[in-house]
């Protein structure tokens, strides 16, 4: 098993994703003991594209469930395309064998995770807008790594257990037995300094004095009082971005005025406030 230095080098290098050093760690042995990694925190602070870096690091496939407050389980793992099958057997137009029910089995985001013949990263996101039936159920199938498939009386056993990335925007409390059953780590907004070495990775060129003046400014955007979505590092990144394609900024315009404020701001509400605020800072 790789060390937690490699880990931070092979995520910076290929995929510009910085951990720091209590997250490399946790995601280390989450892979050495086969526990899910169960990540919390506010949107936009990397939950998501931890998964999408681990995948590109190790050169792994990432499969992605997108949680849905009206998702099943059984959703997750597998389809029983009982539609098309009907009409298959009525119009006699399909190359498919009608009275194959597996033939009309298609996996879900799981199963797929579960059939693949090389190891794979299962990212589940956002596992706090599903119910407490779905998230302990989940847990009890990729404990014991297999399901069965009713329809064909059929055991579907894990290939490969797949590197488990579970993230919760802590909008509703997961269940206890849940917890229990995952390694944890909350990921809180980047520091300064952390965001400077963010910076850094995606923007190796940028002047030290650029970069000090567009975190600063961002952080005092950051703390507008009323604002309903704070901007999050992609909205920094996307913001530093946006003001290098403008060759007539200058750097120390950003003490008295913010452009391309609807890059950091996607809500009307906060983008008023956000003008209101450097109305006043100009007057």
């Amino acid at each position: 098993m790789f060390s937690e230095d490699y880990l931070q080098d092979r995520l910076e290098k290929g995929s510009r994703y910085v951990l720091d050093e209590e997250l490399a760690k946790i995601v280390r042995i989450s892979m050495a003991l086969e526990m899910p990694l169960l990540l919390k925190g506010e949107p936009g602070t990397g939950k998501t594209m931890l998964a999408h870096a681990i995948a590109e690091a190790l050169s792994m496939p990432l499969i992605v469930l997108n949680v849905k407050s009206s998702m099943k389980l059984i959703d997750a793992l597998y389809q029983y395309d009982t539609l098309t099958r009907l009409n298959d057997s009525r119009f006699g137009d399909s190359k498919r064998d009608v009275s194959n029910i597996e033939e009309y089995i298609k996996m879900g985001k799981i199963g797929q995770a579960f059939v693949s013949d090389v190891r794979v990263v299962l990212l589940i996101d956002e596992i706090d807008k599903a119910d407490s039936d779905f998230q302990d159920d989940m847990l009890d199938v990729l404990d014991q790594m297999e399901f069965d498939i009713i329809e064909i009386d059929k055991k579907i056993q894990a290939k490969h257990r797949p590197v488990i990335i579970i993230t919760s925007n802590a909008k509703k409390d997961l269940s206890e037995p849940f917890l229990g059953r995952c390694n944890f780590h909350h990921i809180a907004f980047p520091s300064p300094e952390m965001m400077r070495r963010i910076i850094r990775v995606h923007f190796p060129d940028l002047s030290d004095k650029l970069m000090e003046n567009c975190i600063k400014c961002f952080y005092k955007m950051r703390q507008l009082p009323s604002i309903e979505k704070k901007p999050a590092t992609r909205e920094l990144i996307n913001w530093i971005r946006a003001i290098q394609t403008d060759p007539d900024f200058n750097p120390s315009t950003l003490k008295r005025e913010v452009p391309y404020l609807g890059v950091l701001f996607k809500k009307s509400r906060d983008l008023e406030v956000a003008k209101n605020s450097m109305t006043k800072i100009r007057a």
